[in-house]
């Protein structure tokens, strides 16, 4: 196992990192979502950028986490990619 990894399954022995951790759960997969999408499409940020009219350095941001995108702007990507953007409620697991 990685250095990275250890330190983290250390870390989640605490209940206040594991909350927080769990709390930002749903943030990561929609920014893996973007990433994986864009990435079946065979396309790059720049690509992405052209077509859509955003910022290739705003994908970027939005990737990296330090973004807050609207569904619009979801929309726009999903559009882009050649895709439609599906958003769904489940039940929460306890």
């Amino acid at each position: 196992m990685s250095r990275y990894k250890d330190f983290l399954m250390q870390q989640m022995n605490d209940p206040d990192v594991r909350a927080e951790y769990d709390a930002l759960a749903p943030e990561f997969a929609v920014i893996q979502a973007m990433i994986d999408a864009r990435k079946a499409s065979g396309l790059t940020q720049k690509e992405l950028a052209d077509r859509t009219g955003i910022a290739q350095a705003d994908i970027s941001k939005l990737e990296n986490g330090n973004g807050n995108p609207s569904l619009k702007t979801l929309q726009r990507l999903a559009q882009g990619m050649g895709m439609q953007l599906q958003v769904s409620f489940s039940p929460m697991v306890r």
